[in-house]
């Protein structure tokens, strides 16, 4: 009998964190499908990994802003392959400003996406990772419990993300449903339009985060781990 590949969905996957975590799946013999606002960003990033392995990416534009969106994901990937295995909730935005200077519309787009949008990408798969005794893993930050200045709205998002994903593996563990929260310090990534250079060669790397999400995914049936901190191993690049 034919092994049965597994198959992931990571939303914001096209580039930094979610194309890392892609990239490393694949490597481990899973089909990934990558989401974007954009499809054309989304079939870049699917060509780009089908280079990995052909066949073992699809890419789907999506925005965990929309329930009905998130759902058409997931239709499109079980017509594709048929299962879903994982769900790498990774989409996220970051908007840092004073109280004095941060606008409604940062907020709640903050909100919608990093908190809210995880909340549709469990409702969208929930079904679907029933039917396969999966794993739901949420990608929050350290900014989850250690607020700073100027992060009033995406502290917000994240303590609230970290809170959501520990209640919510509580919720799933009666239903056979892993669910682990991890938080990264520095990473080399997009993410607030940065655009990682040699300079961020110090910080966690996307794909450092991805063999995270392999290791959990290899963990014994018996074993969660439900919370994971990561950071540079040495602070600033010292």
């Amino acid at each position: 009998m034919a092994e049965t590949i597994k198959t992931a969905l990571i939303t914001g996957g096209s580039k930094g964190i979610g194309y890392g975590i892609a990239e490393v799946l694949i490597n481990e013999g899973i089909r990934v499908a990558v989401t974007s606002r954009s499809q054309e960003n989304a079939e870049e990033a699917a060509a780009s990994l089908n280079t990995l392995k052909a066949g073992f990416a699809l890419g789907i534009a999506a925005d965990v802003r929309d329930l009905v969106s998130q759902q058409r994901a997931v239709d499109a990937i079980i017509q594709q392959w048929g299962r879903l295995d994982y769900v790498i909730a990774n989409a996220g935005v970051g908007h840092f400003a004073p109280i004095q200077e941060l606008t409604s519309e940062q907020w709640q787009e903050t909100i919608d996406i990093n908190l809210t949008g995880v909340f549709n990408s469990i409702k969208a798969t929930l079904d679907a990772l029933k039917e396969t005794q999966g794993y739901f893993i949420t990608i929050s930050s350290l900014a989850g419990t250690n607020f700073f200045e100027n992060g009033t709205a995406y502290n917000a998002s994240k303590f609230g993300l970290v809170g959501f994903s520990q209640a919510l593996m509580l919720d799933l563990r009666s239903e056979g449903i892993k669910v682990s929260t991890i938080m990264p310090g520095s990473v080399a990534s997009y993410f607030n339009n940065h655009e990682p250079s040699e300079k961020d060669a110090w910080k966690i790397q996307p794909e450092d985060i991805g063999q995270i999400v392999a290791d959990l995914i290899r963990m014994p049936a018996r074993t969660l781990p439900s919370k994971i901190e990561v950071r540079p191993s040495r602070p600033g690049g010292k």
